[in-house]
């Protein structure tokens, strides 16, 4: 490991415990704890996380995922993002077909699992109720966002989940002082928006339950959106 790669990894940690530690949003801390403490019954012998869940992936990635909040009982147990809900099985096998995980599958935090030159992020780090943070706990979230993008210096593309993802990107890139005349209403499954210095970003539906279930975001097309964001991080 080089030298600049030994201090984005140490400066991603260090952001991390921050994110693990934040207590800015109270109705988000306390659902967590609420979630935590009650467990679903299919999960009564997990010890939940119930914290803000921080930032996985490769430090020096070339391609950022921003979601949009940890799953209830999918990270807020777990305690590693996209891990142990449906979200996740369809993330993490969509990375595996294309080079960018070392397996398809994410069971708990311990499980082995290791991204190649991806990293998630999220638009807040905490499950809110009903998957809906409200636009002053997206505000407080958003400069975690921003040192994210600072600290993983090397990213090329930036994979937006969903609308809102795609909206706190917009925003995240205002804060960055990234010119752009990008729209929100610019956001469509597969739109391809130039950035300068030929950095990208690429939006996807989210992989939620109720776009899968649905058939309104199929493998195919989430499979095309990373196999594309690899070929842009290519150049």
């Amino acid at each position: 490991m080089n030298s600049d790669s030994a201090r984005s990894r140490e400066a991603l940690e260090e952001l991390n415990q921050r994110i693990i530690a934040c207590e800015k949003c109270p109705r988000l801390r306390q659902y967590c704890r609420e979630v935590a403490a009650q467990k679903r019954r299919m999960y009564r012998d997990w010890d939940y996380w119930g914290k803000p869940v921080p930032n996985f992936g490769d430090p020096n990635a070339r391609i950022l995922i921003i979601g949009l909040a940890p799953a209830a009982h999918g990270a807020n147990r777990t305690g590693r993002m996209f891990t142990g809900d449906e979200s996740g099985n369809w993330l993490f096998q969509t990375l595996y077909e294309v080079g960018l995980a070392n397996q398809p599958t994410a069971v708990r935090a311990d499980d082995g699992l290791e991204l190649k030159d991806i990293l998630i992020t999220a638009s807040v780090h905490c499950a809110p109720p009903a998957n809906k943070p409200t636009p002053g706990e997206l505000a407080n979230c958003l400069p975690f966002l921003l040192e994210t993008l600072q600290i993983v210096e090397n990213w090329r593309v930036m994979v937006a989940l969903g609308r809102i993802g795609f909206i706190q990107t917009l925003r995240t890139l205002k804060e960055a002082q990234i010119p752009h005349a990008i729209r929100q209403s610019s956001f469509a499954h597969g739109a391809e928006l130039q950035l300068p210095g030929g950095r990208w970003i690429v939006c996807s539906y989210h992989p939620s339950q109720q776009n899968t279930f649905t058939g309104k975001l199929t493998r195919e097309m989430m499979r095309s959106i990373f196999t594309r964001a690899k070929a842009l991080a290519d150049g």
